[in-house]
């Protein structure tokens, strides 16, 4: 069976293509819009990992990164967070609530996918 990741980012085309790479890498995916649709997907089911963008409606990735590490059942989910601040203040505080990892946009794919396969072997 092939392992799930559930991407969450607002923006569509940023959705779509790491939809397509993931796929294509072997990946089942899902996808959530905002912070809710994150909560929501990982009551469903919970994921392998999730590709968490820092700005999204309703709840932001660092809100959603904070709720779900407070759930026990899900301490040990990977989740890698995506953002187009690369300041290290935004990854500082994205460590600190319990992200996995951190990817900078724009990311390069062959990068974003050996995180994404080093993180699900460690998991």
């Amino acid at each position: 069976m092939s392992q799930s990741i559930l991407i969450a980012d607002d923006e569509p085309s940023i959705l779509l293509s790491l939809q397509f790479l993931l796929q294509k890498a072997g990946f089942e995916v899902r996808l959530a819009r905002n912070g809710e649709e994150v909560i929501q997907a990982v009551e469903q089911s919970v994921p392998d990992l999730i590709l968490l963008d820092t700005m999204m409606p309703k709840r932001d990735g660092f809100d959603v990164c904070q709720t779900i590490r407070a759930n026990p059942a899900w301490q040990g989910l990977p989740i890698v967070m995506l953002t187009a601040k690369s300041r290290d203040v935004e990854r500082q505080k994205g460590m600190a609530l319990g992200a996995t990892d951190y990817i900078t946009k724009p990311f390069s794919t062959r990068d974003l996918v050996e995180t994404v396969r080093k993180h699900l072997a460690a998991a």
